[in-house]
Formats: structure tokens, sequence, C-alpha cells
């Protein structure tokens, strides 16, 4: 049976949250929220914020890299892909190297180096049938 529980942010690692968090807002935009340099909360009209941590000589390993320990990475839906690829390279993002969805989504790295996504909706849909797991 399921736990009555509802996801209200990730924190992303990094060694400049408050610069990190600006990149993420120039994006998605919202509010910045801090009490001191070291977190930085964002919050937008979504029910998840983006909380930023300083980590001190935080440095993500290069993605894709099979040997490094397991991550968390950012999905988000845009309307247009080209439109938001070309918009984020010029907020200071990065295309990976590594594509592996072909056209379906593209992969970023942001200003710190975390792996991120953009596809648009319908290549961000959900299958009907799940992957094994049971939500009751």
């Amino acid at each position: 049976m399921a736990m009555n529980a509802r996801l209200c942010a990730v924190t992303i690692d990094c060694s400049e949250p408050v610069q990190l968090a600006l990149f993420y807002q120039q994006f998605l935009g919202g509010a910045l929220y801090s009490s001191n340099n070291d977190f930085v909360v964002l919050s937008t009209d979504g029910d998840v914020r983006l909380d930023f941590q300083r980590v001190p000589n935080e440095q993500p390993p290069p993605w894709p890299d099979r040997a490094a320990p397991r991550r968390v990475h950012l999905d988000f839906i845009v309307d247009d892909l080209g439109e938001a690829e070309i918009r984020l390279l010029g907020l200071g993002a990065v295309l990976a190297d590594s594509q592996p969805g072909g056209q379906r989504f593209r992969v970023l790295l942001d200003p710190a180096g975390h792996p991120f996504c953009l596809a648009t909706a319908a290549a961000a849909a959900i299958p009907s049938e799940g992957a094994g797991g049971s939500a009751d």
C-alpha cells in the first residue's frame, strides 16, 4: 500500500548555488529564495521546487560514465525541442557529446556539469503499460 506522500523538492548539489539557481530561473521562471549563499530555492508554478545546495569541490563525472556513481537527472517537457536547445545554450548549457535519444530528446549539461534532458510532451509520454511495478 502506498504511503500518503508527495515529492516537494529536488536538491541539486553544486559548488555555486546562486549561479546555478539563476541559470534554471532564466529557463523556468519562478522566484528565488535564500537565507544564505549555501542554499537557494527556486519556486515555480509547478508542484516540485528545485533546491541548490553548496557542496565543496563538487565535480560531476562526465556523462555518460558507466563507472560513475548513480545519480539523478532532470527531465523537462518543452514545446519546441530546437528552440529550447538554442535558448539553453545561450544561457550557458552545453550539448552533451552523447545523445542516446536521437531526435526524440536532447541531453544537455547545466553550467555545473549536471545532465538534464529536454523532450516534447509526445516524446515524454508515459507508456500505457507499466514496467512491472504496482501502484497499490
